[in-house]
């Protein structure tokens, strides 16, 4: 073999030493927290003191039901409490807080289309600013961040949950 030929060949050994494989992208699956995602919501849902706070009206059957259901993440009883609150949305389709128990609970089931169907519907029909508002949309960014998807879409949900903090009136 000539010189230059062995150093090409030199060459391209070293290059196809340093060239790996591009790592295989994460499964949702494997990086996929709901206790994480839930955390997130929560905190999503907290109310600064020098914003406007929206409660939105809630039905006296709505919190006789919730009671009835107790814990809605104790890991025991997702799939019962998911059927409960189904049953509820059929006589309460635009509960907002029924909508956002349920995408939470969807997400603890592992079901992130559910999830964010239901957060969205939330955000649809709930308040438009506040704490409230902010978790519906947190729920949906949580669930575009565990399954990838769209990056436009995850930016515009992103904008609606920061778009719910409003400041409160000024007091005088």
């Amino acid at each position: 073999m000539s010189r230059s030929g062995s150093g090409a060949a030199m060459a391209l050994l070293l290059l196809s030493a340093c060239a790996s494989a591009p790592p295989a992208p994460t499964p949702a699956a494997a990086t996929f927290n709901p206790a994480a995602m839930i955390a997130a919501i929560d905190h999503a849902g907290v109310a600064d003191s020098r914003e406007l706070v929206v409660r939105p009206l809630s039905d006296g059957n709505i919190a006789g039901l919730k009671e009835d259901l107790g814990d809605l993440r104790a890991p025991d009883r997702l799939a019962e409490n998911a059927r409960q609150l189904d049953l509820a949305l059929d006589t309460h389709p635009d509960d907002a807080e029924l909508l956002q128990a349920r995408a939470e609970n969807a997400i603890l089931q592992r079901d992130l289309a559910t999830a964010e169907r239901m957060a969205r519907r939330a955000a649809a029909v709930g308040a438009q600013a506040g704490p409230h508002c902010r978790r519906h949309w947190e729920t949906v960014v949580q669930v575009l961040h565990a399954n990838p998807a769209d990056g436009d879409a995850l930016a515009e949900a992103e904008a609606s949950r920061d778009a719910c903090t409003v400041a409160a009136p000024p007091r005088y």
